[in-house]
């Protein structure tokens, strides 16, 4: 690496991690002066307040990681072509593009960290309500049937969270009345096992049906059934937060809803933005070192409110072509992708209106 390259990898770095650590630390104050009151209600002594913060740093440096992005570049270089530096490189045969080529490398490494820290949230965000005592709200769903993955089809009479139990079921898998029988299998009730991750039927009757003339029915006290491994959140369909699901997580939630007759469009579209979004943070890079070049008279205020008007803008469009995805308006693919293909398509008019 050219001593160019370590310069300009210094200066960004610099200024990517005061304001990437300066921004979460805001949040923080402003969560806490919020909460307060609860937190004083409830007792929470300030250092499991404070573990509870530091658990929820992941995702205070996901918020701020585009605009520290775009303010890092911004700034460095707006100072490179504010004291000639941009212009001395040139004199010297180096181009625009050969002087910050380092920029996009550090746009890709970003893209990853954000890719990272939104499956890393998730799970910090358990810690952070275990650490605070926030238990899991219950909840219980009556009278409704489910359909898994794998075809089986459950008609459930009451589900409940607290004690994880199912009371009436009846399970139905279809066969083929030649090779794989028809299985009807009838329980007074279900529990769920967290550790062995399944249920175990009680109290009931099984039946498989293989042709017209073959009827083999058992009655049991007890039956685990190895496909029934559906999770009493999963068959209950309990709506949570998008950004408390990994999106392997988000995805099986989608699909649970999906055949269950609903087209939960909102969720397909916030699934996208969990890549589209950390995706931003590159494209943000590529927008905002043609921009600074280009508009580079102003002071620290002018880099600032430039960087806080891009940032606003690009959010503000994720927030609209969100809720057009969400309406159908859009297709969900076009409501996650419109926004980074706009600024792509503006990063790429800057950069080739660059003098080199």
């Amino acid at each position: 690496m050219r001593i160019l390259d370590r310069y300009v990898l210094r200066e960004f770095v610099k200024l990517l991690l005061l304001f990437s650590l300066a921004a979460p630390l805001l949040f923080i104050l402003g969560d806490w002066t919020d909460n307060i009151d609860e937190f004083t209600e409830d007792a929470i002594p300030a250092a499991r307040v404070a573990l509870g913060y530091v658990f929820q740093m992941p995702e205070f440096i996901s918020w701020s990681l585009p605009i520290a992005a775009l303010i890092a570049t911004v700034f460095t270089v707006s100072n490179m072509t504010r004291h000639s530096e941009m212009a001395a490189a040139k004199a010297g045969g180096i181009s625009f593009y050969r002087a910050l080529r380092v920029l996009p490398v550090l746009g890709v490494l970003l893209t990853l960290l954000g890719l990272g820290l939104s499956e890393l949230v998730p799970v910090t965000e358990g810690l952070r309500r275990q650490t605070l005592g926030q238990k899991q709200e219950s909840y219980a769903r009556s009278d409704f049937v489910y359909r898994s993955r794998a075809g089986d089809t459950y008609a459930i009479v009451n589900l409940n969270s607290d004690d994880q139990t199912i009371r009436g079921i009846t399970v139905e898998r279809p066969g083929d009345l030649e090779t794989t029988p028809s299985i009807h299998i009838v329980a007074d009730v279900a529990v769920w096992d967290t550790a062995q991750h399944s249920w175990t039927l009680r109290t009931g009757h099984y039946r498989a049906i293989l042709d017209d003339s073959t009827d083999r029915s058992i009655s049991f006290a007890e039956l685990r059934s190895p496909r029934f491994r559906e999770t009493p959140e999963q068959l209950a369909a309990r709506p949570k937060d998008p950004e408390e699901m990994r999106y392997a997580e988000l995805s099986e939630y989608i699909d649970i809803l999906q055949r269950s007759g609903n087209e939960p469009l909102k969720l397909m579209v916030r699934q996208l933005e969990k890549i589209a979004i950390p995706v931003a943070t590159l494209i943000i890079v590529l927008f905002g070192a043609p921009l600074a070049n280009s508009s580079s008279r102003g002071g620290p205020a002018y880099g600032i409110g430039i960087s806080l008007g891009v940032t606003i803008t690009y959010l503000m469009m994720f927030k609209v072509t969100e809720a057009a995805g969400s309406t159908g308006s859009l297709p969900v693919v076009a409501a996650a992708w419109l926004p980074n293909a706009i600024f792509a398509v503006a990063a790429g008019v800057l950069l080739w209106r660059i003098r080199t």
